[in-house]
């Protein structure tokens, strides 16, 4: 007895020393359960067991303290650990279970019916004597869910069909639970049959699918693992499978016409989840019919079925996420005893081994994003978006064919007032979020310009933390389909329509600030291109300001400038594209900063809060504030102003420093593009609009000039000293008179009908700095009612045209600035000369 307690003890430490030294996730596990358990004595174990069932696990932290298995709660069980037995009157599991051959051990674990199957087959002797096996043994339990045929069958026969049974869950060698790797194939006693073994991460080990409930019950000739269904053999391929299942002919129909079947005749460890016949029939014929008939959209749509790694049944106790062949994923998860898909129960049947996978049959069709049309990429949050779409008919504007891309609006962005609106308009608003082009996440940067289907150009923002196009920023949950892509939006886009100074304009909340900007010389700011950010005061900021007052703060033009310009910032900048809490510091245009930052969906600049944010315009983004904004830091050296500014600014201290005076700010922040007008003459009086940086072909004959001539930028005069090298090109002939029209200011309408009334050959009139040619009658009709003065300039070009092109080169030699600029003189006879007028576009 004595030498038999010296034994046990020395095959337990041998046994405790290689579980110790194991890095395998079941033995991790089982080590987290002895820890739990620790309260409850020695060697004791914490097992979670399904309410409802007899299924107990060695939990993971996550099931553990979620105190559910497979959404099913779970009650807390103290049992001893494998290995261990208890003793009367002692507390936990202190002692060591009995050693004993394969055979005996089989009665140790309570693997009864197996003991007894091999009692009867005569392999009782074979696992009694000298060996050294590893034996999965079917519990109790699992004998009993055995199909009854096949059970009949067994006992039967049991010189032949079970004591073959038997062997088909015996390996040649002792194999512990770490010793048994993920992935790996075991050469089972009968026949040389695989056993396919998984060792999940959450300590689950399979073989054939079967879990391991009981493990690494050491034998003096083997090791004892029970598992909870009784293994049958495994002979066929997937491939196999699908080809002879009548249930799945569609299946197989897709698999064939996509080239993917062959994958699955290939050795490997797949997971198919395998559509029904049935499932199939449930699939809208027009979308079966086109993913069929597109065999990229097929492709995606059967190795989406399809996992590369194997995941039986037993192993899921929660919901993961798997790559698929198609290459995104699907979440697989459980409900009880059902698996389910993406959250859906869909299972009919799980845990077909073969010998390259596991096959679990689906009723449902999983339809991936890639072969779908882009409109059916929509969510849940985007039907109000999808189904607009289709009720106004650009449903069908989007070709199978075609390559697209969705700017889908969340259902909350659609308000009452928008769904009754009329549907032209609404369509044209639909129309908007439309891209004529397949653009995804990755490939949109600041400042690119996207064409709607309605022939809209949309800007890209790009924050540090946010993507937005024109006014709404994105959400996650784009998405790439067939033939485009989908991109969530937090509201409806707005494209902009007018220019900074427009908005202004036709704003009257703005007049007071605007009539600022005016005095100030900076409405032509506003009016240009560029990518501005401007916070407008309302009227309400000046409330206090006497006519007195204004005149005082226009009279000191740097003042004004300095505290109109701390309002603008080069940038356009969304609300919604900063990042909720945290201050972003912007540089303004006077050269202070501003702090912004949004709280609870709300801008706050210089902690006030925006009242309106992100009016959209061609050149930039408005956000409206009922403060006048200005700079700490910068101080005051007049009485006068620091009593308006103390009228109109209350929420900071405002430093004042006598005698001190505000920087000049010239208007060289941004670079109005010269437009130069050239009229040329050959037949009927034509026009030509070169704009700055193209090369004009029309010269004078003459040897190497230098001409120094005077243009105006950023509201300056320059004289610039200009070398051209030239080829001949001769212009001879009378008189040709042609007359501009431009804006200047407010006059009478008798005044505009005089100047109109004037003989005019052609009128250019430049509108934003894009040149158009009218004839008379036209400018007339666009004129008719105008109350704005405009004024004429008119120039000679003389000599009759013949004209030979010739290349031209400049050389700028010098730009000065002057004190005055020099009227334009009129040509009168001699040698013909080229006459060019210079305006801001």
């Amino acid at each position: 007895m004595k030498s038999f307690f010296l034994f046990t003890f020395s095959t337990f430490l041998l046994s405790a020393f290689e579980q110790a030294a194991a890095s395998a996730h079941y033995d991790k596990i089982l080590t987290h359960s002895r820890i739990r358990a620790r309260d409850q004595g020695p060697n004791v174990c914490a097992l979670q067991q399904v309410m409802g069932t007899k299924k107990k696990y060695f939990s993971t932290c996550r099931n553990w303290y979620q105190g559910a298995i497979c959404g099913k709660k779970a009650t807390v069980l103290y049992e001893c650990c494998p290995g261990y037995m208890k003793m009367d009157g002692m507390r936990g599991c202190p002692a060591v279970a009995p050693i004993d051959h394969v055979y005996g051990t089989l009665g140790i674990v309570g693997a009864t019916s197996t003991q007894h199957y091999s009692d009867i087959s005569k392999l009782r002797e074979e696992i009694e004597g000298r060996g050294s096996f590893t034996f999965f043994a079917p519990s109790n339990e699992a004998w009993e869910q055995l199909n009854s045929e096949i059970h009949r069958n067994l006992i039967d026969n049991v010189n032949i069909e079970l004591y073959n049974a038997l062997h088909h869950h015996m390996v040649n060698k002792r194999m512990l639970t770490k010793d048994l790797k993920n992935g790996m194939t075991l050469v089972s006693m009968y026949n040389d049959q695989k056993l396919l073994i998984n060792h999940y991460p959450n300590g689950v080990v399979t073989v054939n699918c079967a879990r391991v409930i009981h493990g690494n019950q050491i034998a003096t000739n083997g090791v004892v693992h029970v598992i909870d269904r009784v293994l049958t053999a495994v002979g066929n391929t997937i491939q196999d499978f699908i080809e002879v299942e009548d249930d799945l002919s569609s299946l197989r129909a897709a698999a064939i016409t996509s080239d993917v079947l062959d994958i699955l005749g290939r050795p490997g460890h797949y997971t198919l989840f395998a559509p029904t016949n049935e499932a199939f029939e449930r699939l809208p014929r027009g979308i079966l019919e086109r993913i069929m008939g597109d065999k990229v959209a097929s492709e995606a749509l059967v190795k989406f079925h399809i996992l590369n790694t194997l995941q039986c049944s037993e192993a899921i106790t929660g919901g993961a996420v798997y790559e698929t062949l198609e290459g995104n994923t699907v979440e697989v998860g459980c409900d009880g005893e059902s698996l389910t898909v993406n959250g859906v129960k869909m299972v009919k049947r799980k845990d077909i081994v073969t010998s390259n996978g596991v096959i679990h049959l689906i009723d449902k069709v999983l339809i991936p994003d890639s072969a779908k049309q882009v409109i059916e990429l929509g969510g849940d949050q985007q039907t109000t978006f999808t189904d607009l779409v289709a009720q106004l008919g650009l449903a069908s504007s989007l070709r199978p064919e075609g390559q697209y891309t969705l700017l889908a609006p969340l259902n909350g962005a659609f308000s009452d007032d928008t769904l009754r609106m009329d549907q032209r308009l609404l369509k044209k608003i639909l129309q908007n979020h439309i891209i004529k082009v397949k653009v995804g996440l990755n490939e949109l940067y600041n400042g690119q310009e996207l064409e709607t289907i309605g022939g809209k150009l949309l800007r890209v923002f790009v924050y540090r933390t946010a993507v937005c196009i024109e006014n709404s920023c994105m959400v996650r949950g784009s998405k790439e389909g067939r033939n485009g892509f989908i991109h969530i939006f937090r509201q409806i886009i707005n494209p902009a329509e007018k220019t900074l100074h427009e908005m202004l304009r036709n704003d009257k909340r703005f007049s007071v600030f605007l009539s600022l900007v005016k005095a100030a010389d900076l409405d032509d700011v506003l009016s240009r291109p560029g990518q501005w950010t401007l916070f407008v005061p309302t009227n309400d900021a000046f409330k206090g300001l006497t006519d007195d007052d204004k005149d005082i703060l226009i009279r000191d033009k740097n003042a004004l400038r300095n505290i109109l310009l701390y309002h603008l910032t080069q940038g356009v900048f969304i609300a919604s594209g900063f990042e909720p809490g945290v201050t972003n510091i912007l540089k303004t245009i006077q050269g202070g900063k501003l702090y912004l930052k949004t709280v609870n969906d709300t801008l706050v600049v210089n902690e006030l809060k925006s009242r309106e944010s992100d009016l959209m315009a061609t050149n930039g983004v408005i956000h409206v504030i009922d403060k006048l904004l200005y700079p700490a830091d910068l101080p005051v050296g007049n009485d006068q102003l620091l009593t308006i500014l103390k009228k109109l600014i209350k929420y900071i201290q405002i430093k004042f420093v006598r005698d001190s005076t505000f920087k000049e700010i010239p208007l060289t922040f941004y670079n109005p593009s010269i437009t130069q007008l050239t009229k040329l003459i050959e037949g009927e009086p034509e026009f030509k609009i070169v704009r700055e940086g193209e090369t004009i072909t029309k010269v004078i004959h003459g040897e190497p000039i230098i001409k120094t001539y005077t243009k105006i930028i950023d509201g300056r005069p320059v004289e610039v000293t200009e070398k051209k090298v030239t080829e001949e090109r001769i212009i001879q002939g009378p008189e040709i008179k042609y007359t501009r029209i431009t804006a200047g200011g407010s006059d009478n309408e008798e005044k505009l009908k005089k100047l109109l009334e004037e003989e005019v050959t052609k009128v250019t009139k430049f509108i934003e700095g894009d040149g158009h040619l009218l004839e008379d009658e036209e400018i007339k009709r666009l004129l008719q009612g105008a109350g704005t003065e405009y004024t004429k300039v008119t120039k000679v070009i003389e000599g009759e045209p013949q004209i030979i092109e010739r290349e031209i080169k400049k050389v700028h030699l010098e730009e000065a600035p002057v004190r005055k600029v020099q009227p334009t003189k009129r040509t009168q006879g001699g040698t013909a000369r080229r006459r060019t007028r210079l305006a801001y576009s």
